[in-house]
């Protein structure tokens, strides 16, 4: 199933479709920042805005992935400079929030695709299952409710596709 959303002209933003990376920042395997980096990829792909935390790790993956593709990719940073954002950011908002700014990445977004696991992803995890907001997990945290696993990036990226589907 190949779903694509893009903005026409004159569409407002409410059209486009937006959805958090989220994983570990640093200590990553290179084969989890290979899989987040195809998941930013399929993403872009499919007419999406990736929105991270920003940082390095999976975030910097699914991040260059995107923005290799031409898509636009948002960091929303845990800090008060755009400085501390990885390269591969379109947009870099500062928040000032620290890891509160964990709540802006899942709230912003249609679905959440947890690349790993870290506490900081689960604090991610927890806040989107609780406000309903659709989590796929691919290689992360494997809770019992309401999480949708994957094998890879593009299982991953259609799971979360149908996922936003149902919701528009």
């Amino acid at each position: 199933m190949r779903l694509r959303w893009t903005r026409a002209k004159g569409a407002g933003v409410a059209e486009a479709v937006y959805v958090a990376v989220v994983g570990p920042g640093r200590d990553v395997s290179p084969d989890l920042l290979v899989e987040a980096e195809d998941v930013g990829r399929l993403l872009a792909r499919e007419g999406c805005t990736v929105v991270t935390g920003g940082l390095g790790g999976v975030m910097e993956a699914a991040s260059r992935g995107a923005y290799a593709e031409g898509g636009l990719t948002v960091g929303l940073l845990p800090g008060s400079s755009r400085t501390e954002g990885n390269d591969f950011l379109t947009v870099a908002l500062p928040t000032g929030l620290g890891e509160m700014r964990n709540a802006l990445v899942v709230r912003s977004c249609h679905v959440v695709i947890c690349v790993g696991g870290s506490w900081g992803t689960l604090s991610e995890v927890a806040l989107a299952v609780r406000t309903g907001v659709p989590v796929v997990a691919l290689h992360g945290w494997q809770l019992p409710e309401r999480l949708h696993a994957a094998d890879d990036a593009v299982t991953a990226v259609r799971t979360a596709m149908a996922l936003v589907s149902d919701q528009l």
